[in-house]
């Protein structure tokens, strides 16, 4: 069975959330953390959820995900 695995550019991340909103598997989740700008970026919470159906990517508007899939 294939899955996916996200990678988030952390310093591109501005913390819009559609992400987060549109991901099917709830794998990613706001973080703490902040990034140079002052954002806290997104982060794969549930990294193992993921099917690597890249909706995340595609709606990012920053360009701040890359999504692979893994068989």
């Amino acid at each position: 069975m294939a899955s996916g695995k996200v990678e988030i550019i952390k310093e591109r991340c501005k913390s819009c959330g559609y992400c987060v909103k549109f991901c099917p598997k709830h794998v990613l989740a706001t973080g703490k953390e902040v990034n140079s700008k002052g954002y806290e970026y997104v982060y794969p919470a549930n990294p193992d959820d993921c099917i690597g159906c890249a909706i995340c990517g595609r709606i990012c508007p920053d360009g701040a995900i890359d999504v692979y899939k893994e068989t």
